[in-house]
């Protein structure tokens, strides 16, 4: 008789290490949308609803789309594929099914699409076994971010491949980047609902563990603008000055999410294409989307952009210093600070004093604290005082002169420099900033689709069905500049009778 211990011992190194006893599943029979059309049954083919979505989603590239691991105990000696799901969930977002009952009901309603998407059916049935809301919803919760993220690649690729040669050479190479905010679906947010300390940050809403108390504006009012109606900011009077802690201060509050994306322009005004996004809780900043973001949009094109366009929101040194190192610039406005926005500098990249002298350096340290990414920051002091005096007077007589000069603390790198000497007047500059406009119009779209209010109650789910949507956007985009080359949407056309009937 083996001890019990022993035997739990002995299952765990089996499970663990020895993947030959574990059960292995058959290999992923094909989704009938990666096949030909004229290949499908003629049932399939006579459905209008299934010829649209055919057109839509074909073009992805499903027959490598990363399925879960068959050597798994976890899944079940046959686990179902994921990728029927997934399609499921695009046509959630095409037909603008807020809820998982009314796209099981969209499904059962129309076999032949369900069956196109994947679902198995059995030889003896006449329609598909498709998963209940429950499931749904489980496998999108579960659902690796990386499988999403492959269909939204898929799609940037597929919208490239329709371009001509030289579209495809321009393809990317200007990028802008703007954030929407999500709002939760919880009852904080809803104002007719009676909540106590709804802006609670430490009260966390019960509806949404994963959501965030942030703010999405925040402006002066005038102590006359009783309503709230004006659109003004009102600055501190000059005259009658009032002190922060009486300034009427409006903001807007939720719980919720912000998704950032980066878009691009297509050239010849071909549309907006969505290269790379990212779904964050609301109570982080804009500009920590950043690196993520230049990842998956550096892995989309195979290269970095040459040029940015982004809201002030995106003021810092590493972004001028990126785009700079690819060969071109970030056309980002520049944010109002204390003794910065007038800093010039010599050839050797020394800051200038008011009186057009070079300012050495005393000494230099690691600012950890100010931004995302740690730089080196140096304290600069007056030449006529510094490292030895000169005896002479200050040219200008400026009154920080008296109390041993001047003195300022700033960033070394050379994407700080860049940023205060940046020519916004330019019309280069001008030129890539209207460009930012690409990201209006894809929130824009997002809104349409519902990115705005999801109904899903957990930070996962919403974040891939964000993705799924910009994957809908650049299908849509894509079939637009097909519609314009004159040329069919689909591989293969369909019947004569199914064209008639759509």
């Amino acid at each position: 008789m083996i001890p019990l211990i022993t035997w739990f011992w002995q299952l765990g190194r089996r499970t663990e290490g020895d993947l030959s006893h574990a059960p292995t599943a058959p290999a992923v029979a094909p989704l009938p949308l990666s096949r030909p059309w004229a290949s499908l049954p003629a049932w399939v083919q006579q459905c209008p609803v299934t010829a649209r979505y055919y057109e839509l989603l074909s073009p992805l590239d499903w027959a490598a789309f990363p399925e879960r691991s068959t050597e798994c105990r976890r899944p079940g000696p046959k686990p179902a594929p994921r990728a029927p799901f997934v399609a499921a969930f695009l046509v959630k977002v095409a037909e603008s099914k807020r809820y998982f009952p009314d796209l099981y009901r969209f499904l059962d309603e129309h076999a032949a699409l369900a069956w196109l998407l994947g679902f198995p059916m059995p030889t003896d049935a006449d329609k598909p076994i498709i998963p209940s809301a429950h499931q749904l919803r489980r496998v999108l919760r579960t659902l690796p971010a990386e499988a999403a993220q492959f269909l939204l690649t898929s799609s940037v690729h597929e919208v490239r491949n329709t371009l001509t040669e030289a579209q495809q050479e321009a393809f990317g190479e200007t990028v802008g980047g703007d954030t929407k905010h999500i709002i939760a679906w919880v009852e904080e947010n809803n104002l007719k609902q009676s909540v106590e300390e709804r802006y609670d940050p430490k009260k966390q809403p019960k509806g949404d563990p994963d959501c965030r108390l942030g703010v999405k504006r925040s402006r002066n009012r005038s102590p006359n603008d009783t309503d709230g109606d004006s659109s003004e900011d009102y600055p501190t009077p000059a005259t009658n000055p009032q002190p922060a802690s009486k300034a009427v201060v409006e903001k807007e509050r939720y719980w919720g999410y912000h998704t950032a994306v980066i878009a691009s322009v297509l050239p010849d005004g071909m549309g907006d294409v969505v290269l790379a996004e990212c779904t964050r809780p609301f109570n982080e900043s804009d500009i920590a989307s950043f690196f993520p973001l230049m990842e998956q949009t550096e892995q989309v094109l195979g290269h970095r952009p040459r040029n940015g366009a982004f809201d002030a929101a995106y003021d810092a040194f590493y972004v001028y210093a990126y785009f700079h190192e690819a060969g071109g610039i970030a056309a980002v406005p520049l944010v109002a600070r204390r003794g910065t926005n007038s800093r010039t500098f010599d050839e050797k990249g020394m800051p200038l004093c008011k009186a057009g002298l070079a300012m050495p350096a005393e000494l230099t340290y690691i600012d950890r604290t100010s931004t995302l990414v740690p730089h080196e920051r140096a304290r600069h002091r007056c030449p006529l005082l510094y490292p030895t005096p000169t005896g002479e007077e200050c040219p200008i007589n400026d009154p920080h002169w008296p109390k041993g000069g001047c003195t300022t603390t700033i960033a070394t790198s050379e994407g700080a420099r860049i940023r205060i000497m940046l020519d916004r007047k330019s019309e280069m500059y001008h030129a890539i900033f209207r460009q930012r406009t690409t990201t209006e119009r894809i929130n824009s779209q997002a809104v349409e689709l519902g990115i705005e209010r999801p109904r899903l109650r957990n930070g996962r789910s919403i974040a891939r069905l964000n993705t799924l949507l910009y994957v809908i956007i650049n299908l849509r985009l894509r079939q637009r500049i097909i519609a314009k080359q004159g040329q069919s949407v689909s591989p293969a056309a369909p019947p004569p009778d199914v064209a008639l009937a759509a």
